[in-house]
């Protein structure tokens, strides 16, 4: 049985049930600790549909987190971390296209339009740049 540290992995309901792994709808089953008969614990399973996506790697966090305060400019005292907000660091929309173009620089890159709009966080930008560079070597 592989284990996997609970920091790395996210599950979330989804309304296209697609296992962003592979790709493909799927369905797990799950197991849930019954009442406990006879001193044995009754395991019952059931159906459910989720998906597991893998957050992005602490050192592209990390990078990201980089390039945010440089591009806007904070102070090295300045606090940015994973679930910072662009706004909330005071980045207007032309310093969120700036932070991608950047981003795209510095990670040899190409995020599209419709994926950097929904760009709002560090976490969010290092988990596309995960998942950009991660198909950028599967397609080299």
């Amino acid at each position: 049985m592989a284990a996997v540290p609970i920091t790395c992995v996210k599950f979330t309901t989804s309304s296209m049930h697609t296992n962003q792994i592979i790709g493909k709808p799927s369905i797990h089953k799950l197991i849930s600790l019954g009442r406990v008969t006879s001193g044995v614990p009754c395991l019952r399973l059931r159906e459910s549909r989720f998906q597991i996506s893998c957050a992005a790697k602490p050192e592209t966090v990390t990078k990201v987190c980089e390039i945010v305060k440089t591009q806007l400019a904070l102070s090295a005292d300045s606090v940015v971390e994973p679930d910072s907000k662009f706004s909330a660091l005071g980045a207007d929309s032309l310093d969120t296209v700036e932070i991608v173009m950047t981003l795209e620089e510095e990670f040899g890159i190409s995020v599209e339009e419709e994926n950097s709009q929904n760009i709002t966080t560090v976490q969010e930008a290092a988990d596309l740049i995960e998942k950009l560079v991660e198909k950028k070597n599967a397609t080299a």
